[in-house]
């Protein structure tokens, strides 16, 4: 039996303790927050409830496998509830409730352009092979070498997965209204690129919203958090809180241990699931790196966020459970992001209101509002700059649902950049990982394994098989399975 250390308690972290003390070993989790959860943390205050990260539950299949692995059910933890309409955009001239139901999406399109329903269903064809090779095989791929993907389904879908052909070329051949080709880009906005930097590829998260819907766990996000970590108790993990790894002990090559809060800890194995560029460049010695700061530098990222939690005293019309604020030009959002990195000009955001599905989130006849808006990695953050987007973003908001929102917020937190690296150790302040550009998927990605140090494993949203949570969650099990190999 193995004695691992890891650093971290996110999604991929959870899920890798799981995985690897399941396999009969002794788990240890060191996390230096009060809970589990990492970027999925939650807070409390006067009778509002946020979850601070994750608000979209897409995938469910992936959340269902993940507990199944353990002889578990997502019922178990937590009830889910597919929204209905999915959600709403507010789009410059018109606000339009995005259905559910296949049959009144195709409707919906029709009404924008003729013969787009017909078309839908061959992207979402399409898309659906995408999906199914994807998140059934190739995401599961440790991302070692090339010789990984010689596996004939891959090989022969490589030109049906359109890898090599652009999102923006490959929707513009289905599409031309540019409402339908924004409802398509939106869920790429946060991958880290352009739809014309980004794989057509990515149409498989189409598929994922439109066809296998927008759900919720009642509760909040946070409830995946609690069943994971009930799962990861069950099976005999120690979890440490308020745990601060200082340095990763590296001896002749091989890790064996951490500094944890001023004490060393020993260990067999480690898996870092905190971000990777902070673990090489800050927890190893400069010779045990595999990555030199001049490559990090060089890494193409998703974006950051501004963000803001507000407490409103009434309810709010005119809002669904999410909201896309589509009023300005997306493509030049897009270009202060990822080409010209800069605070917009004219941004898009997105509003959350869970309170819509919720009611243990917001004291009764009150709103639970999280406002998000994308902005590019790495740029200035202080307080008269978030402020000035606040107000800006307040306006929109206002205008739009036709009532006043400002004189009403009761609570109001400001999340950042600057927090993003102070409660995340986050490079350049990212939200959302590694840009899922061609030159940065699978074997292109930071290693799952460090060749200068034997036993270092590492997990998490900047190495395989890239950002959000279900991709998350197969992390954790893809560095769980290299480091039992190790054994």
């Amino acid at each position: 039996m193995a004695k691992i250390g890891i650093i971290g308690a996110g999604f991929s972290s959870l899920s890798a303790a799981s995985f690897l003390a399941q396999a009969g070993h002794e788990v240890h989790v060191y996390e230096k927050h009060e809970g589990a959860g990492g970027r999925a943390r939650k807070f409390e205050v006067d009778g509002y409830m946020f979850d601070m990260g994750p608000s979209w539950y897409w995938m469910p299949g992936v959340f269902e496998q993940y507990f199944a692995y353990f002889g578990k059910k997502v019922s178990d933890y937590y009830d889910l509830v597919r929204l209905s309409p999915s959600y709403k955009v507010f789009f410059k001239e018109q606000e339009v409730d995005i259905p559910s139901d296949l049959n009144q999406l195709k409707e919906l399109f029709e009404s924008w352009e003729k013969g787009s329903a017909e078309k839908l269903q061959l992207f979402l064809d399409e898309a659906a092979f995408k999906y199914d090779l994807g998140i059934n095989k190739i995401v599961h791929k440790p991302g070692k070498s090339l010789t990984e993907f010689m596996d004939w389904d891959v090989i022969s879908g490589v030109f049906k997965m359109h890898v090599f052909q652009s999102f923006d070329a490959y929707t513009k051949k289905y599409f031309k209204d540019p409402r339908i080709l924004q409802l398509l880009e939106f869920p790429i906005l946060f991958l880290g690129a352009t739809s014309k930097t980004t794989p057509a590829l990515y149409s498989l998260m189409n598929y994922a919203d439109i066809k296998l819907g927008t759900w919720y766990p009642n509760g909040g996000m946070h409830k995946i958090i609690e069943g994971m970590v009930s799962v990861a108790e069950e099976l005999g993990v120690q979890f440490h809180y308020k745990s601060n790894v200082e340095a990763i002990l590296v001896s002749e090559g091989a890790a064996e241990g951490l500094k944890v809060n001023g004490e060393t800890k020993s260990f067999d194995k480690i898996v870092a699931g905190a971000d990777y560029h902070f673990v090489e460049q800050t927890l190893l010695p400069k010779e045990n790196r595999k990555y030199s700061e001049s490559y990090w530098q060089k890494r193409k990222m998703a974006p950051s966020s501004l963000l803001f939690y507000l407490g409103i005293n009434k309810e709010l019309p005119n809002l669904l459970h999410h909201n896309l604020f589509f009023d300005e030009d997306f493509e030049q959002h897009s270009f202060e992001i990822y080409t010209e990195p800069q605070w917009p000009t004219k941004p898009l955001f997105y509003v959350c209101c869970p309170s819509k599905t919720d009611d243990i989130v917001a004291p009764k006849g009150c709103e639970n509002v999280f406002l998000l808006m994308p902005v590019a990695p790495g740029i200035e953050d202080n307080e008269e700059i978030r402020e000035k987007y606040f107000h800006l973003m307040l306006d929109r908001l206002e205008k739009r649902i036709g009532t006043s929102v400002r004189e009403h917020i009761v609570y109001k937190r400001g999340f950042a950049q600057a927090d993003f690296i102070k409660d995340y150790n986050a490079f350049k302040g990212n939200a959302y990982g590694l840009a899922n550009t061609l030159d940065q998927t699978a074997v292109l990605k930071p290693s799952i394994l460090n060749k200068k140090v034997k036993g270092l494993f590492y997990t998490g949203q900047l190495t395989v098989p890239g950002p959000g949570v279900p991709p998350s969650l197969i992390s954790g099990q893809i560095a769980a399975k290299e480091l039992l190999k190790s054994l």
